[in-house]
C-alpha cells in the first residue's frame, strides 16, 4: 500500500509552506492573502499527488462532522431528487457530505431518520417535514441543532425555511385555465393537512370564487393508494351529466397518476380534458401532448437552503429565523388550450 500524501508532500513539491497548503486546501486562502495563481498551483498539485484530507482530524480539530442531513419525502420524485442534486451540490462548494433518506411522507419514518443521523452527529438538516412531525422539529429546536425546511413548513413553529409562494402559483395556474375558457375546471390534490398542499388548494378555489359562475371542484386522494383513488375521482368526474373540461394536479405525481388514466381511456389532451400540472417532469416529455405546469424555483430553494443552514451552523445563535417563500412561474404549452 502506497504511503498515503500530506500537506507537507504537498508543499515540498511546489515550494511552499505547510501552512500555506493547509489554508488553501481549507478555502482560507483569502484570509491568509494567498495569491489566486499559487492557489491555483496548490490545488492542481494536490489532485496530482491524490490528496485526500484527513476528515476525522478535520472533525476533531472544528467539533464539526461536515455532513448535513437532507430528509425528503421520496428522493425518486422528480421534484426531490432535483432539488437533492443541487443541495448535494452547494454542500460540496461548502466542503460538506450529504447523507439522504426518504420519509415516504410518513412521520415514524422520518422519526427514525432523525435519530440515525443526531447519532451520526451531522451537523444540521434540511428537511421536507412530514404530516405530523410537528414534535420532531421542536426537539431539533430543543437540542439547539440546527435545521432549515424546504418545501413546507409549519406556520406554528417558528423555523429557517425556504419555499414557494404556493398559493400565488395555484391562483395563476387556474386563472389561467379560466381565461381560456374552461368551465368546469377540477383539482386533483393530496389529502393533507401540510400548508403546501393547503395553500394550493386555496389558491385554486380563490381564483374560482373570483368568477361568480363557476363552483371549485376539489378532489382529495391518499398518499398510499394514489394511483386507484385518481382513478376511481378521474373517472366519477368524466362520466358524470356535466363532466369536467379541465384538471389542475397539484403535484408532478398526481400529474402522471392522473395523465396515465386519461391515456388507459382514450380521453385526449386538451379536446376531451385540458391539464395544467404543478412541477415539471422528464416524462412529461413523452407525452404526445407538450404540457402547461406551474415551474417551481427548486435549484433556487436549494441553494438558499444550504446557504441559511451553512450559516446556522457556523452562527448558531441567532434571534430571528430566515423564512423565504420563492415565485414559482406558469409555463404555457398546448395542454391548457381550448379546443
Amino acid at each position: 500500500m502506497s504511503k498515503k500524501v500530506s500537506l507537507k508532500d504537498i508543499a515540498k513539491a511546489v515550494g511552499v509552506s505547510t501552512a500555506l497548503v493547509s489554508y488553501v486546501l481549507n478555502n482560507k486562502e483569502k484570509e491568509a492573502r494567498v495569491g489566486k495563481d499559487i492557489a491555483a498551483v496548490i490545488r492542481k498539485k494536490a489532485v496530482e499527488l491524490h490528496y485526500q484530507p484527513n476528515q476525522l482530524a478535520k472533525s476533531l480539530k472544528s467539533g464539526k462532522s461536515f455532513t448535513i442531513g437532507l430528509i425528503v419525502a421520496d428522493i425518486s420524485n422528480p421534484f426531490f431528487a432535483n432539488i437533492a442534486r443541487t443541495i448535494e451540490d452547494e454542500a460540496k462548494k461548502n466542503n460538506y457530505t450529504v447523507i439522504f433518506g426518504s420519509s415516504d411522507e410518513n412521520a415514524e419514518k422520518s422519526l427514525d431518520l432523525i435519530e440515525v443521523l443526531v447519532k451520526r452527529q451531522v451537523d444540521g438538516f434540511i428537511i421536507a417535514p412530514t404530516e405530523g412531525s410537528e414534535e420532531q422539529i421542536n426537539y431539533l429546536k430543543r437540542s439547539n441543532i440546527p435545521f432549515v425546511l424546504i418545501d413546507r413548513y409549519f406556520p406554528s413553529i417558528q423555523t429557517n425555511y425556504v419555499a414557494t409562494a404556493n398559493f400565488q402559483a395555484a391562483s395563476q395556474a387556474t386563472r389561467h385555465l379560466i381565461a381560456n375558457g374552461f368551465k368546469r375546471i377540477a383539482m386533483i390534490a393530496y389529502k393533507s393537512k401540510l400548508i403546501h398542499m393547503r395553500e394550493r388548494i386555496d389558491g385554486y378555489r380563490t381564483a374560482i370564487k373570483e368568477n361568480g359562475a363557476l363552483k371549485p371542484i376539489v378532489q382529495e386522494v391518499n398518499y398510499s393508494s394514489v394511483g386507484s383513488d385518481i382513478q376511481e375521482k378521474i373517472g366519477k368526474m368524466l362520466a358524470a351529466k356535466q363532466p369536467i373540461d379541465a384538471l389542475l394536479f397539484a403535484t408532478n405525481t398526481l400529474s402522471i397518476h392522473g395523465l396515465k388514466y386519461l391515456n388507459s381511456k382514450h380521453f385526449k389532451v386538451p379536446e376531451d380534458v385540458a391539464v395544467v400540472c404543478f412541477d415539471e417532469s422528464d416524462a412529461f416529455d413523452f407525452f404526445y401532448c407538450p404540457l402547461t405546469y406551474v415551474k417551481q424555483p427548486l435549484v433556487e430553494v436549494a441553494q438558499q437552503a444550504v446557504t441559511i443552514l451553512i450559516d446556522r451552523i457556523n452562527q448558531p445563535i441567532r434571534e430571528t429565523e430566515e423564512q423565504v417563500l420563492l415565485t414559482s412561474s406558469l409555463v404555457v404549452k398546448a395542454s391548457s388550450s381550448h379546443p
